[in-house]
């Protein structure tokens, strides 16, 4: 059967983020050849069904660590449903082993742990919805930090006495890059979700879902990013939780491959 996809280059720096220095060459071929070259062949074999093989060869073989929750957000990220999921790891318990597919199905539940509450399209918010409704005042364009944001974002400081607090509005898409909140002792940062939705993602970790009235505790020393869904703008009170010797790294901008797979 023929197909007619277009292939969709695939980038990856994790080999290179964790074993640059130690195994540069194992780090290349990780970076540039599996992902680069066999994962980005997908006009001959989709993401899609790439990722339940690879799934269906980890669960097999009992790698039931980091590396299959990737893997398993992957797939979620490429359109496999939660119904289809289980249906995967149902027939690879009869084939693979009944246990492995038990320890497959406690990692897929954490996975797809936000379908049950999905969100509907109801619940995306325009600019000018938050802007209007904003509990705290917007404030003007963050042209000051306009080089560390994918997209455009406003930027009103509440509190410049004993702890900073600034008001965050992100218009649909727009997105931080991955930074770090550098401190010896205490430091790190407090998110405060007030309107629409958005992400929170730590390095090598799965992006979380953001809704008004969600709380993240931010540790100093973690890579992350947090900003927009594509679909929707976001707004959060940031707090920055005093500490000592603290600073503020900015990093790489998050792929835009993998975020726009965020709906």
């Amino acid at each position: 059967m023929s197909r007619s996809r277009e292939a969709v280059k695939i980038v990856q720096t994790a080999g290179r983020q964790q074993l640059g220095e130690f195994a540069p060459d194992f780090a290349r071929y990780n970076d540039d050849i599996l992902f680069g070259e066999v994962w980005s062949k997908n006009d001959i074999l989709p993401l899609k069904e790439r990722c339940i093989v690879t799934i269906s060869a980890l669960v097999a073989s009992g790698m039931v660590d980091s590396s299959l929750k990737y893997h398993l957000q992957n797939a979620k990220n490429n359109g496999i449903t939660k119904e289809e999921m289980a249906e995967i790891i149902t027939q690879l318990g009869f084939y693979g082993g009944w246990p492995k597919a038990w320890a497959a199905f406690n990692m897929a539940k954490e996975v797809y742990a936000d379908e049950s509450s999905a969100t509907s399209a109801t619940e995306n918010e325009s600019l000018e919805n938050i802007m209007a409704t904003s509990l705290f005042p917007v404030g003007g364009e963050n042209v000051n930090y306009a080089q560390y944001f994918d997209g455009k974002s406003y930027l009103n400081m509440l509190s410049m006495a004993q702890v900073y607090v600034g008001n965050v509005t992100f218009e649909p898409g727009c997105r931080n890059h991955w930074h770090i909140h550098h401190a010896d002792k205490g430091g790190g940062q407090i998110l405060l979700v007030t309107a629409g939705r958005g992400y929170y993602q730590e390095w090598d970790k799965p992006a979380k879902e953001l809704k008004a009235g969600d709380v993240v505790n931010i540790p100093a020393n973690v890579k992350h990013w947090h900003g927009a869904s594509p679909n929707s703008a976001f707004q959060h009170l940031a707090i920055e939780v005093p500490g000592e010797n603290t600073s503020n790294e900015w990093c790489e901008p998050v792929e835009a491959g993998k975020y726009d797979m965020l709906l």
